[in-house]
């Protein structure tokens, strides 16, 4: 069939958006489909007729994700400017399709705008539609939806980070905390708290990212995540960096954080993961696949940090790794995840 993988775009995830897509192509391809791969925000050049011959099974798409993320201003600039956030040729490119495959990560690619776009010009997409991608990409309404449903949730509050009361609310919150970006993943704009000196550095940090910050308290445990796919809860795994947390760095350098699936956990410990991962998933609206992601504390309690609509495709990702548990390779993940896109 043939097939347009949308990535790029304007976000902070722009880069790993960029290398799940081009690996997500090549297993598409290799399964026999015809691909086009296309950023989002950038569009298709003039030159490129927009018809069913734009799809192809021989090209080698291929992207490096940096240590740091990237200059978002330069490729606007790079753009002349263009503020539109869907590129010129990408609504043809998308109804010349039989199906499009979101590769994005963040902003407008998982927060419900392009998937309600597409919606509009009814065309078959991946992943969860804008009602879930909306509930999820926003840390306060899903941590409020998961909470009613009986998926336990850390404490927190939400403000903005030029707020002169933001500090006396993370105070309130207590030490440790996390602040973070509402809408942001990768970890994007993410600070550990300790003292009250590291608060100012802090909320400025998140303040570059999003005037909507969550402030929690800091859970302290163990790191999970858990997929569920197609109905199927994947096995959970275990994530360790080799130093400091679960940053943008380590979450995308090959060799700073080992991963173990499934991970070493009791039976029952599987159990209430696999139940508070479908209470989440239903509560929130989702559909296809998604991954949550866990806290372990010592006294054996989970505490679900946020959920994931559109999980990483990267060599290092973690969705992948949990298919291949139960036996499902990437090529046929890949694949799946665009045919659960036809149903």
């Amino acid at each position: 069939m043939n097939i347009a993988i949308l990535a790029g775009g304007i976000s902070p995830e722009r880069d790993v958006s960029l290398s799940s897509a081009s690996l997500i192509a090549a297993a598409l391809m290799r399964n026999g489909n015809k691909v086009y791969l296309a950023d989002v925000y950038e569009g298709i050049p003039e030159s490129v007729t927009i018809d069913g011959s734009i799809f192809r099974s021989d090209y080698n798409y291929s992207y490096k994700v940096e240590e740091t993320v990237p200059d978002l201003d330069a490729v606007i600039a790079k753009n002349g400017g263009r503020k539109e956030l869907i590129g010129p040729g990408i609504l043809e490119l998308c109804r010349a399709a039989d199906v499009v495959y979101i590769g994005l990560h963040g902003a407008m690619g998982e927060n419900g705008q392009l998937q309600a776009t597409l919606d509009n010009f009814n065309i078959k997409y991946t992943g969860s539609g804008y009602v879930g991608s909306l509930l999820a990409m926003d840390k306060d309404l899903a941590k409020i939806l998961m909470g009613r449903a009986g998926v336990p949730v850390p404490t927190g509050e939400v403000c903005d980070p030029r707020d002169p009361k933001a500090k006396d609310i993370a105070l309130s919150v207590g030490l440790p905390c996390v602040i973070k970006p509402c809408s942001c993943g990768s970890s994007v704009g993410i600070s550990m708290i300790d003292a009250e000196d590291q608060l100012d550095c802090a909320l400025a940090e998140a303040a570059k990212w999003e005037d909507k910050v969550l402030i929690e308290k800091r859970i302290v445990g163990r790191e999970l995540t858990v997929a569920i796919l197609d109905g199927q809860v994947l096995p959970p795994i275990e994530i360790i960096p080799k130093s400091g947390y679960y940053d943008y760095k380590n979450k995308y350098q090959s060799g700073l954080t080992e991963e173990i699936c499934p991970a070493n956990i009791p039976a029952e410990t599987v159990k209430r993961l696999e139940k508070y991962t479908r209470l989440a998933f239903d509560a929130l609206h989702l559909r296809s696949l998604a991954r949550m992601d866990y806290i372990l504390t010592k006294d054996g309690e989970a505490y679900c940090l946020e959920a994931n609509t559109l999980p990483g495709m990267t060599p290092t990702s973690l969705l992948p790794q949990a298919a291949a548990a139960v036996g499902i390779t990437y090529d046929e993940l890949c694949q799946k995840i665009v045919n659960l896109a036809l149903k």
